[in-house]
């Protein structure tokens, strides 16, 4: 049976409380159920879990159509958003929360998979395209811009040039291809942490490849 990614993560420090208004939006995509819950698909959210065990909360609450977790991360208090209205309708969400909040496209920060970019292969954006991912798609759609910064998680390219797109993306991560997600999401969480703080060209130049 095959491991389940969960497994390997380690329960990190609790970060320290802030004060303060909710600033941004740190959304991971994916669908939701837990026959989803590991697969390439859901790289977004399960980045999204890691940055959540990280700082020592729970991703459980149910709000704007996601589970969401109130969250200091940097000293900067965020929501973590994973949406539960499957990928390509993954804008509703994120459109709620930030029009609840208040929050400028400039602080969502999007987690999504990209199937253009081997496994653990890490790209970070201003701003840009959906690349054809449709939880970008959508969120570009409902929030009537691209201008939010994105981080992009590579999960492979199908083994042969026939495979079925969406059954690839729905498929399972192997054991070794989790070994290197783990590390890739240590990446994304230090990542976030500097874009948080200001640093987005410094995360850029250090952790896009």
């Amino acid at each position: 049976m095959a491991s389940n990614i969960f497994d390997i993560f380690k329960r990190l420090s609790e970060s320290p409380s802030s004060s303060g208004p909710i600033t941004h939006l740190i959304v991971g995509l994916g669908n939701p159920g837990s026959k989803y819950r590991t697969t390439r698909h859901n790289a977004g959210a399960l980045a999204l879990d890691y940055l959540a065990e990280s700082v020592g909360v729970e991703i459980t609450e149910s709000r704007f159509k996601s589970y969401v977790a109130d969250a200091t991360v940097g000293g900067v208090r965020a929501l973590l958003m994973k949406p539960q209205t499957f990928m390509n309708l993954s804008g509703e969400a994120v459109a709620e929360a930030a029009g609840f909040y208040k929050i400028p496209h400039g602080n969502i920060i999007v987690v999504s998979d990209d199937v253009s970019f081997e496994v653990g292969r890490v790209r970070i954006r201003r701003s840009g395209s959906d690349g054809g991912q449709k939880g970008l798609r959508s969120i570009i759609t409902c929030l009537g811009g691209s201008d939010f910064p994105r981080i992009k998680v590579g999960i492979g390219r199908p083994p042969v040039a026939d495979y079925d797109m969406a059954d690839w993306v729905l498929s399972q991560f192997t054991k070794e291809e989790q070994k290197t997600l783990f590390d890739t999401f240590a990446s994304v969480k230090d990542a976030i942490t500097l874009m948080l703080s200001g640093k987005t060209d410094e995360a850029m130049n250090k952790f896009s490849k």
